[in-house]
Parts: C-alpha cells; structure tokens; sequence
C-alpha cells in the first residue's frame, strides 16, 4: 500500500507542479528583456543576446560551446593532482578524462570511475557541477529552438543561442537548484569542503569516506537530468539520499522539467492541449513501466524471492521494491542515470524496464529539453503516417511534413540504434572487450547492450557486471555519448530551421487533429513500433531468453 500512496503523491505533485512551472518557463522564453546579471554575462563575453540566429550559426554557438567545455574538463581532470581540494588524488588518466569530459558535457554522466576515490572537491565544483547546469541548459535550448520552428512563419532565425542559454541558467536552473540544495542540507545530506574521514564499519574493518560538496551538486544533478553520483553508491549512499523524504524529492526533481515543458511547448504555440497530450503519453509510459518493474521485481520468477518479500538483490531496503521500482523507471524514462540499486541484480523481465525505457529514445518524460525535441520528431513520424493512410500532405501545429523534414526525423531516429547494435556487436566480437564482461550468456549481453543503449542515448545509468574502464569501452562510449548528444541536435536544429521557414497552413476538414486521445494513442503506437523493430531482436537475445532459461 505504501507504494502506491508514494506513486500516487508523486503524480499528485507533478501535477500541481505542471501548470505554474510551464507558465513561469512561458515567460523566461518570451520575455524580451534580460536581467541585471545576464547583462553582465553578456557584457563581458561579448555577446548581443538580441541578434537573431540561423540555424546553422545556432548550432555553431552550440557546438563551439560543448567542445570547449569537453576540452575544459578534460583539462580540469588531467592536471588535478596540481590544483587545489585535490585531496591528494592524482590527476584521471587519459581515456577516462575523455569519457568523463564527453560524460558530463552530453549531460549523460555515465561514470566509469568511483566519484570519492577519483575526483578532488575542485573537480566535482568547477568541473563536473558547472557541467550538470550547462549541458541541461544546452538540452533546453535546443528543446526552445525546435518550439520556435513551429511558431514562426517565413522567418530563416529560430532565436539566439547565447542568449537560450544564459536564461535558462539564470531563471530556471539556479533558483530551483539553490531552493533544494537547502532543503537536502535540511535533512542531512553533506556540504562541506573536508577531507576523508575513517569510519569503523559493521564488520569491523575501516573505510575511508569523504566529505565535500553533495547538497549543490545533489540538486542540480536530478534537476537536470544529469545522474552523475558524487559518491560511487550514487543515490544509494546515505550521504546523498539519506532518508525516504529525500528519496521523494529526487524523484520529484528528476520529473518535474520534462514534464512541464511540454506545458511551456503548448503555450508558446498557443494551444495547450497539444502540450497535454504529451505529458500524458510521456506519463503513461513512465507510469506504466513503475507498475511493471515492481511487479516482477516482487513476484520474482522463482518461489524463493516470492516467499521473502520480493527480489531484494542489490535493493536500497530503506526504499523498498516499490520505491526502487519507481526510481528506477524515473531515472531510466529520463535522462537522469542516478540510482537507488543495482539494475543487474533485478529479475529478467524486472531489468528488462529500465532497458526499454532507455530505447524508448529518451522521450517518457526523458531529459530535460532533449525529452521534448525528441517527442516533437516522433509527432511528426506520426502525422506522417496519418497523412499516408488518409493520403494527404501531413501536418503538424500548421506546418506541412514534407521529404526535408522526414529525411531529418529519419536520420534522428537511426543514428542512435545504429551506434548502440554497432558497438555492441563490436563489443562481443573483440577479446578484450568481450573479457570485461562479468557474466556470460545472456545476461551478459544485457550488460553490454545496457552500457551502449544508456551512453548513445545520453542516459548514464549502468547495469552492473561490466568493467567499463577500459581503454575500449572508455573510448567506444565517450564516442556513442558525444554522437548521440549533438548529431541528434544539428538534426533538431535543422529541422527547427526548415518548419521556421514555411509558413503556417490554416486547418481544413482534411487535417488530422493532433490534440486529441486518438493522437495520443497514435503517438503512442508509433513509439512502441518503432523500439520494437529496431530493439526486439537484440532484447529476444538478452533479458526475453534469460527470463525463459530460468
């Protein structure tokens, strides 16, 4: 029962959530004058937040953006045994400064090293922390951008990156960030700059665990979508997630931007049933795989686990099965990779949600800003398909889908599962590769598919049972995040710059009603067919033959 009472307040604060968030995104992305601070940002980089951008300058400000912040980072990492709050770690080695430089600025934070036992205090505030504000803030820029494509008509700009941004940074992300770093200070997670600390454990050995600057980057790492863990245990460690309330507020503060934008996205276009729909099919998914890992998580597929409770391998037992269900499916559905357990220790069919939630392209609600643009690509895949069956020009929010647009929807929905099957493929064929997997058969394969299903799709999370640090796998995934990140975007964008350009095409008695349930289930079809077909055979391979092996 406690399981559902907590489902149920979640949903419940979401929904209060919803409207007053959107509305105040509303106006951050239509107000046309800048604060006092955002001048001075302006100032002094020398930017005119008032120039209106192409979408390829658009992309260039981004990409020039992100490769510097890569190279930043990398640098941050690599010469931290130099810098100060190093707390005497040395500086990280080559191939994993890259993965996590790529990590982090993709807004993935796939870790292949132990955050308390890698990084010094001045890396995880400068480095890793600033990432978590920025690549969100890239995320919801482009998300705005792509809006703008269907709200202008006849125009060749879709707005100025810079300017995106900073207010996305200065307005949303920093005063919601600075709100809950508070309250998770409140209830006993750590902000502080000491050192290590030897505690005596339960056994009686010792363990040397460090302070340092959790609450800040706790915030803004679920707010985000980020994921990335200050400690190793990520939100399992008690200094990180220290109570069930905390645990709650996690889950709120993962949830709450995807979902409310696509409240912003129905006002901005002036019709906010489009923007319901959304939300709904995007709730119905990330609801209904809560409900599914929970479960087979309690139900196991032997009698033992049945007869103890449920399956608790590798389960935060403060939280729950219901909990951890929920969290899992939270993190999963977006582009979080924050975790209260071990998905490697869930049943077949139970580890099997957090998988397809990844393939499900990041959109149930996913990441903050990419969940958005990645569902407007699939609305257009749909009204696509309407349009042939009723054999009529399709359009979407008064824009005809024509060949420009559907070879870009085409090449945004591809590229991912190209370089997820790819490099898994790779991956099972090289020696050294296929040695860093820790279980054979077809579990194996989960951890593998798993690893490059959450790197390409900027997810972050692992299954466990994989030894990611390796040259290989540091390199292959740190290559699969930064693709997965930004070919996707200059597809986003493109597509943002073709919609900007035509103009708007008044309903007719032909036009397919797109802010209806039958829509709804439309989309929903079409999202389900489309993982299906790319995914089911690799999934028949992995946890679908290992639930029927047991």
């Amino acid at each position: 029962m406690s399981g559902w009472v907590q489902l149920a307040v979640l949903v419940a604060c979401l929904a209060v959530a919803y409207r007053p968030l959107a509305d105040y995104m509303t106006w951050v992305y239509s107000s046309p004058r800048p604060m006092r601070l955002e001048r001075w940002i302006y100032r002094a980089a020398g930017v005119d937040p008032t120039f209106e951008q192409r979408w390829t300058a658009y992309a260039m400000s981004l990409l020039a953006f992100s490769f510097s912040s890569v190279v930043v980072l990398y640098v941050l990492q690599r010469v931290q045994g130099s810098l100060p709050l190093s707390l005497g770690l040395r500086g990280v080695q080559p191939a994993q400064a890259f993965n996590t430089a790529a990590s982090f600025t993709s807004n993935t934070n796939f870790q292949t090293y132990a955050g308390e036992t890698t990084m010094g205090h001045l890396v995880q505030m400068t480095g890793l922390a600033v990432q978590n504000f920025l690549s969100s803030a890239v995320g919801m820029a482009v998300a705005i951008a792509l809006v703008r494509g269907f709200t202008r008509a006849g125009s060749r700009t879709i707005g100025n990156f810079w300017s995106d941004l900073v207010r996305t940074t200065v307005r949303i992300l920093l005063p919601i960030a600075f709100v809950f770093a508070l309250v998770f200070v409140s209830q006993g997670v750590v902000q502080n700059l000491h050192g290590f600390h030897v505690i005596h454990t339960v056994t009686g050995g010792t363990q040397a665990i460090p302070g340092g600057p959790v609450a800040s980057q706790e915030a803004i790492k679920e707010l985000g979508n980020n994921g990335g863990g200050f400690y190793n245990a990520n939100s399992a460690h008690p200094f990180e997630n220290p109570s069930p309330l905390t645990d709650f507020l996690q889950m709120f503060l993962i949830l709450v931007i995807p979902f409310a934008l696509t409240g912003t996205f129905g006002s901005l276009v002036g019709d906010r049933k489009q923007g319901y729909v959304l939300a709904v099919v995007m709730a119905a998914f990330w609801i209904g795989g809560s409900l599914i890992a929970w479960h087979f998580e309690a139900t196991g597929n032997t009698a033992l686990p049945a007869m103890a409770g449920g399956n608790m391998e590798g389960k935060e037992v403060r939280f729950g099965l219901a909990g951890t269900a929920t969290f899992a499916s939270a993190t999963t559905s977006t582009s979080t990779g924050s975790v209260v357990s071990s998905h490697d220790s869930f049943t077949p069919f139970g580890g099997a949600v957090p998988l397809v939630n990844i393939m499900l392209s990041e959109v149930t609600p996913g990441g903050v800003g990419a969940g958005l643009y990645g569902m407007l690509i699939l609305a257009l895949l749909s009204v696509f398909i309407a349009g042939l069956m009723v054999g009529r020009t399709p359009e979407y929010l008064g824009k005809k889908v024509e060949p420009r647009e559907m070879k870009l929807v085409s090449l945004y929905i591809l590229l991912v599962p190209a370089l997820i099957l790819g490099l898994t493929g790779a991956a099972l064929l090289i020696p050294s590769a296929k040695a860093s997997v820790l279980n054979a058969g077809p579990h194996g394969l989960s951890e593998v598919l798993y690893a490059f299903a959450s790197g390409a799709n900027n997810n972050g999370s692992a299954f466990g049972g994989l030894d990611a640090n390796t040259t290989f796998y540091n390199t292959s995934i740190g290559i699969a995040m930064l693709l997965g990140r930004y070919a996707l975007i200059v597809f986003a964008l493109a597509l943002a710059g073709s919609l900007a350009e035509k103009k708007h095409v008044p309903e007719s008695l032909g036009t397919f009603p797109t802010d209806s349930a039958l829509f709804g289930g439309l989309l929903v079809g079409v999202i389900l067919i489309v993982t299906a077909l790319t995914y089911f055979p690799a999934l028949s391979l992995g946890p679908i033959v290992e639930a029927l092996l047991r």
